[in-house]
């Protein structure tokens, strides 16, 4: 009798490890500068985006996802760090404070900033970024070697990036030299040798789990591309236009291989993809791009990249995990970056370190198809000439546009385009956004509130 209740219980014991969840590879893509009406998901109808809509079919889109900041550096370090803008320790592209050693080069992460990378190595996982990086020089505290990252590849920093036929890449601190492009020959497209170098990282990874932060440069300026495909016949498009659609459609064909080279592997069912823009658009509305591929969405996104409106911060993004996250699944409900770096953690079953704090909550309930965590509020402010503000509570949003100016106040439950101004009837929230943006942010010497001439 004594055997039989043994050999039960082991038999109890063994099905309850073989059900136990293995930690999923993790992939998330930031595209940069990417609007939200870019992709056919969200409605888009000239720039053709299949991948990247299929990916919406199998998996959930989200239409109120929220970038750290509304330019690049301070964004992706919302994004590694789990810390929103009143205490990420880059919040502009560029340090304002005078004096500064920096002076106007990017703003490393500090060494005692803790990263997503970090903590994801710390629990067996192999490491990768391949794309834009500008969160720190490889001297200096913020390279992605010293925030967890096994692999780099692409551009270290963010001014490099901005040139598609670069003169050359760093393979980790190795440069590779790309003498085709010199004198502005133009022969070697960044992006393909970028792509190609991440999928080749990506097949060598075997059973072991890892993390691949795919930082691709597109469609960010400028805008230039090697083969313009289907775009090449729009001759009444002007020639950044055709460019514009050549290079979200490459974005688009870019994740096709990732998906397919995923499912070659076997490990599609074992792979959360999050594919996600960095801030907003870099065209106006108003702009010859923004009219022609409407990426205000009809109008009900206000504002593009530097803004603290909805349309320089909300992103498109998209959730795919077979079996894990619920396909087909639109979401209205709001998550930030800063909630990554927790959500991870869960993912890899890393428990997050006591001594630190984070901002972010953990979204794993809400990806699988569980409701967003509820919080208090979200909160961005951004330092490049005058710093501004801007929070949101519940429907509420308040956006303070440079230092002294008064309080907006939008709901956006009934003005998702922040074009009704309700401040002068809302006393009592206009005061609640006062007293909340003060709580929400520690000063920053790099980024000072009021800036010294």
């Amino acid at each position: 009798m004594v055997r039989l209740i043994l050999c039960f219980s082991l038999a109890f014991l063994s099905c309850d490890i073989v059900r136990a969840e293995k930690p999923p590879n993790i992939v998330f893509v930031l595209a940069d500068d990417l609007a939200q009406g870019d992709l056919g998901s969200y409605g888009q109808k000239l720039i053709q985006t299949p991948n990247l809509d299929r990916m919406a079919a199998e998996g959930t889109r989200y239409t109120q996802a929220y970038a750290g900041s509304s330019v690049c550096a301070p964004s992706r370090s919302s994004l590694m760090t789990g810390l929103h803008m009143g205490h990420c320790p880059v919040r502009g592209n560029y340090p304002l404070k005078t004096g500064s050693r920096f002076g106007a080069g990017q703003l490393p992460l500090p060494a005692s900033t803790l990263t997503v990378a970090q903590l994801l190595k710390s629990s067996g996982y192999a490491t990768a970024c391949m794309g834009k990086w500008g969160m720190g020089q490889f001297d200096t505290t913020g390279s992605p070697h010293k925030k967890g990252f096994d692999h780099f590849f692409g551009y270290n920093g963010q001014a490099h990036a901005h040139s598609y036929f670069p003169t050359y890449l760093h393979d980790d601190e190795s440069r590779i030299e790309l003498p085709e492009n010199k004198n502005d020959a133009k022969q070697v497209y960044a992006d393909k040798l970028i792509q190609n170098n991440m999928l080749q990282w990506v097949g060598e990874q075997g059973s072991k789990p890892f993390f691949l932060f795919y930082a691709t440069t597109l469609p960010h300026g400028k805008y230039e591309i090697d083969d313009l495909g289907i775009y090449a016949k729009y001759k009444e498009w002007s020639p950044k236009e055709r460019a514009y659609a050549a290079m979200v459609t490459r974005l688009d064909s870019d994740m096709g291989q990732l998906f397919g080279l995923l499912k070659q592997m076997g490990i599609d069912q074992d792979t959360l993809v999050l594919f996600v823009g960095d801030n907003g658009s870099s065209f106006s509305p108003t702009s010859e791009i923004g009219k022609r591929f409407d990426q205000s969405m009809g109008g009900t996104l206000r504002g593009f990249k530097r803004s603290m409106y909805e349309g320089g911060l909300r992103q498109p993004a998209i959730a795919r995990w077979p079996g894990k996250v619920p396909a087909g699944r639109v979401s209205d409900e709001p998550w930030a970056f800063w909630d990554f770096l927790p959500t991870a953690a869960e993912l890899a079953n890393v428990t997050l370190p006591s001594d630190t704090t984070f901002d972010g909550l953990s979204l794993v309930s809400f990806l699988k198809g569980g409701p967003a965590p509820t919080r208090d509020y979200f909160y961005w402010e951004l330092h490049e000439r005058e710093p501004k503000q801007a929070i949101r509570f519940g429907d509420w949003k308040a956006v303070r546009n440079r230092i002294g100016s008064p309080l907006e106040l939008y709901n956006l439950e009934s003005d998702a385009s922040e074009s009704h101004d309700v401040a002068d009837q809302n006393p009592e929230l206009i005061a609640k956004a006062a007293k909340l943006m003060n709580e929400a942010r520690v000063e920053n010497e790099h980024f000072p509130w009021r800036p010294k001439n």
